[in-house]
């Protein structure tokens, strides 16, 4: 296809593709993407799918069993501040009022 005068090819920086812009209507005329060698094959869908619901199933049961242990980590972080206020000394607060 012949290229007008008002026509500019740009290359998009993120994605690669070819962009055609006419300058006198200020709009994308044509918009070619690259080749990507990559895609996945519509035969490897079910093993595609199989491996996201296993990396699903897996992030699950990591949460499930952070959760059965956070109460325990609670529970000594509490422990233990309590052993801490216990060992320090109760001094009565100062006040504003009192130092006139």
């Amino acid at each position: 296809m012949a290229r007008l005068k008002s026509e500019l090819e740009v290359v998009c920086p993120c994605c690669q593709s070819v962009l055609v812009v006419d300058l006198n209507l200020g709009r994308i005329v044509s918009h070619h993407e690259p080749e990507r060698g990559t895609k996945p094959e519509l035969d490897d869908a079910h093993r595609i799918l199989a491996e996201e619901a296993s990396r699903r199933e897996a992030a699950f049961a990591q949460s499930v069993s952070n959760e059965r242990t956070r109460g325990d980590a609670l529970a000594k972080r509490f422990e233990e501040a309590l052993r801490q206020a216990r060992q320090e000394p109760i001094v009565k607060p100062t006040r504003d009022f009192d130092l006139e």
